[in-house]
C-alpha cells in the first residue's frame, strides 16, 4: 500500500492517530488530511526546482478548504484560482492581489471586469478576453494563455492542451493577439500554459516547457512565464512515479539556459494542486453491507459517488485498505456506494481484504478533487473534514446536510 501512512499492529494510522479512532470520534464518511504530507510535498517540489525567481501557486480547485490553503500559505505558496469565488476565498485567507493568479475560460464581461477591478493577474484565455480587457483597461499589462498544441494527463477529461482542448489562445493566433494588444495599447508581460493534470512522464512536461520558451522569444518585453501545473502522483503501485528531483534539475537547467538567451531573468510560476494535497487525504467509510450473490460480491459502504467522484467520472483507481486489518485474508469484490446510480463504484472486481459489516474501509490518496468535486446528489451529505497534525486532529469543515 501507500508509503504515506503508518501501519501499527496491522491497523492504519493517519499521523499518529488510529483511523478507526477518528471514525469513532467524528463519524463517517470522513475526509482526513495529514498536514505533514502536505508540508513534505511542498518541500519536495520547491527544493527540486532551483531557478531563483520561481513562485509556486497552489491550484486551490484541488482542495479549497480554508485550513488547507492556510497551511500551504504558511509554507510559502501563492495561489492559483479559476473562479471569482476562489479569488474571494484567497482574499479571505489573507492573500494579496499580487500573490493571486487567475486562469479559466469563458468568463463573462462582468467577471472579467471584477477581476480587473480587484487587480488580479488573469492569464487571458482567448482573443475575446483580450479584446474585453482592452476595452475595460487599455494601456495596461496582460498575460496570455497559449495553447501550444501539446496536451497530457491521466484521463482525456483532464487534458487541457492540444487541438481538442477548449483552453488557451492557439499558437497560430499569436500574431493576431499581438495586433489586438497593440490596438488597445496593452503590454504583453506574461505567457502561460497548462497542458493537463496528473502527468507522470517528465518528457512531456519538458517538451511543453520548451515549446512555450520558443514562443516567448516572440515577445521581447516579458516579465514572467507560467508553466501551469500537472505534476502527477502515483495512484497505483504499477504506475511509474514522477521523479520530481530529476525533473527539477532538468527544469532548472532549461530555465537557466533560456534566461541567458532571452537576456534577462524572468519570474517563473508553477501551479501545482494535486501534487501538494492528493496523497495527504483519506476518505474513511464504514461497511454497511456485504452482498454475496451467485456471481459477485459487493462491499457496500456509507459513502457514494457524490462524495468522491473520481472513479465514476474518470474511471480512476485509488487504493482501498481495511483500516482495522490492513494485511489479511483477501477475496475478489467490488466496492459500491449508497447512491442510486449504476456508476456508483469505488472498485470493480479487485482482490481486497475480506470486509464485514462495521469495518472501516479507507480510500487512499483522496486529498485532491475529492471533497472539492463533491455534491449533495440524492440529498446525501458532504462529509466532514479533519486535519491531522501528529497527535492532534481537528475539525476543519462540518458535515454539510441538505
Amino acid at each position: 500500500m501507500s508509503n504515506n501512512f503508518t501501519i501499527i499492529n496491522n491497523k492504519l494510522h493517519i499521523g499518529n492517530i488510529l483511523a478507526e479512532q477518528l471514525v469513532q470520534e467524528f463519524g463517517s464518511p470522513l475526509y482526513v488530511y495529514d498536514a505533514s504530507i502536505i508540508k513534505q510535498r511542498f518541500t519536495d517540489l520547491t527544493s527540486s526546482i532551483l531557478y531563483p525567481k520561481t513562485i509556486f501557486h497552489y491550484a486551490c480547485k484541488a482542495n479549497s478548504n480554508l485550513e488547507i490553503i492556510r497551511l500551504l500559505k504558511a509554507q510559502g505558496a501563492h495561489i492559483e484560482t479559476v473562479s471569482p469565488r476562489e479569488v474571494e476565498i484567497a482574499f479571505h485567507v489573507g492573500y494579496k492581489p499580487e500573490e493571486i493568479v487567475f486562469t479559466c475560460s469563458n468568463l463573462s464581461y462582468d467577471e472579467l471586469a471584477w477581476l480587473i477591478g480587484n487587480d488580479v493577474l488573469v492569464n487571458l484565455d482567448s482573443l475575446t478576453q483580450l479584446r474585453r480587457w482592452g476595452e475595460i483597461k487599455s494601456g495596461s499589462s496582460v498575460s496570455l494563455r497559449i495553447n501550444q498544441g501539446i496536451g497530457a494527463g491521466h484521463h482525456e477529461h483532464t487534458i487541457t492542451g492540444g487541438i481538442q482542448s477548449k483552453f488557451g489562445i492557439d499558437r497560430e493566433q499569436v500574431q493576431e493577439a499581438q495586433k489586438i494588444a497593440k490596438q488597445y495599447d496593452l503590454q504583453i508581460r506574461g505567457l502561460h500554459q497548462h497542458i493537463g493534470s496528473g502527468i507522470l512522464d517528465e518528457r512531456i512536461f519538458l517538451l511543453a516547457m520548451e515549446k512555450l520558451l520558443e514562443t516567448a522569444m516572440q515577445f521581447p518585453d516579458l516579465e514572467y512565464l507560467d508553466f501551469g501545473g500537472g505534476f502527477g502522483v502515483r495512484y497505483h503501485k504499477d504506475e511509474q512515479a514522477l521523479e520530481i528531483a530529476s525533473l527539477g534539475k532538468k527544469i532548472t537547467k532549461l530555465l537557466n539556459a533560456f534566461m541567458k538567451s532571452y537576456g534577462k531573468e524572468l519570474v517563473v510560476r508553477f501551479e501545482p494542486g494535486r501534487f501538494f494535497v492528493a496523497e495527504s487525504g483519506v476518505l474513511l467509510t464504514t461497511v454497511v453491507e456485504v452482498k454475496r450473490n451467485p456471481h459477485k460480491t459487493f462491499v457496500g459502504i456509507n459513502a457514494g459517488m457524490n462524495q468522491l467522484m473520481r472513479q465514476a467520472m474518470y474511471g480512476a483507481y485509488q487504493e482501498i485498505v481495511h483500516a482495522g486489518s490492513v494485511k489479511g485474508e483477501e477475496e475478489q469484490v467490488s466496492v459500491v456506494g449508497n447512491i442510486c446510480e449504476s456508476a456508483d463504484f469505488f472498485a470493480r472486481e479487485q482482490l481486497l481484504p475480506t470486509f464485514s459489516e462495521g469495518d472501516v474501509l479507507a480510500i487512499l490518496d483522496s486529498g485532491a478533487y475529492g471533497y472539492s468535486m463533491s455534491s449533495n446528489y440524492n440529498a446525501r451529505s458532504q462529509p466532514a473534514e479533519i486535519l491531522v497534525d501528529g497527535d492532534s486532529a481537528r475539525l476543519i469543515r462540518k458535515e454539510y446536510v441538505v
